[in-house]
């Protein structure tokens, strides 16, 4: 299976260096892909400690302009340059925080795409969306908002997480059933849009408060490709035993 793990704003390289020299040994005993969505400080010290292996380094965010007078800003050729593979966009911390529209988001995704980039498109319903019986046509709108005039070979490098914005960092997770009903959803709006094959190809994983004692809730779940764990992956020990209870997925 894909697991994602992003880091958020936790780590300093020397903290990274010690991460990866425990976890790459253990690494290669577990039959996963793993993506590790890392600060941009430590993008290329993540490549180098990798490098070989079955760790894929990713990163958290990139400015919708190519280049230009973006103070403070990461393009997505400067990802590509230090060894990023892949890039998160549309976290819920992003679209609430600071704001991104799905304009932005689109752009984001195009330029990704455009310098090589594997794209983690995130998305989900809020609360008020779920209580309110909103949540398949916010992750509708979400998704076709962002995806807005790509073509379908581009969803070969297109990942899609689900994660349910009242469920991120709450310690609260959606039943199996929920999980599955929204996976199904994601498949549908991409199989109306683009086709069904499309539908049944694209990856989709889940996040969302994830650890060691839930792990399992989605391990049985076939829609699914794949999770993005938040905090838990910041200690390696956790990640490893979270790793191991997912089943190896064929293909």
């Amino acid at each position: 299976m894909k697991i994602y793990s992003n880091f958020k704003m936790n780590k300093t390289s020397s903290e990274i260096k010690r991460y990866f020299y425990e976890f790459v040994p253990l690494a290669e005993k577990i039959k996963h892909e793993f993506t590790f969505m890392i600060p941009f400080t430590s993008l290329e010290l993540g490549k180098f400690l990798t490098e070989g292996t079955n760790i894929k380094i990713g990163a958290q965010n990139l400015c919708e302009d190519e280049v230009g007078e973006n103070t403070g800003e990461i393009s997505a050729s400067m990802l590509k340059d230090v060894g990023a593979q892949s890039v998160l966009v549309g976290h819920y911390e992003r679209r609430t925080k600071y704001k991104e529209t799905s304009r932005v988001l689109n752009k984001k995704i195009k330029l990704a795409l455009k310098n090589g980039l594997e794209v983690i498109l995130c998305v989900g319903e809020t609360q008020t969306e779920r209580n309110t019986l909103k949540g398949r046509e916010s992750l509708q709108t979400q998704i076709e908002e962002a995806l807005k005039g790509l073509y379908e070979n581009e969803l070969d490098n297109i990942v899609i997480a689900y994660e349910p914005v009242w469920a991120v960092g709450t310690g609260t997770t959606p039943t199996a059933k929920e999980i599955e009903k929204a996976a199904n959803a994601i498949r549908i709006v991409i199989a109306d849009d683009f086709s069904v094959e499309a539908g049944e190809k694209i990856n989709v994983v889940y996040g969302g408060s994830l650890n060691e004692k839930n792990i399992a809730l989605v391990s049985k779940i076939s829609l699914l490709d794949g999770v993005l764990i938040g905090n838990s992956a910041l200690i390696c020990e956790n990640l490893v035993k979270m790793a191991k209870a997912l089943p190896v997925k064929a293909g």
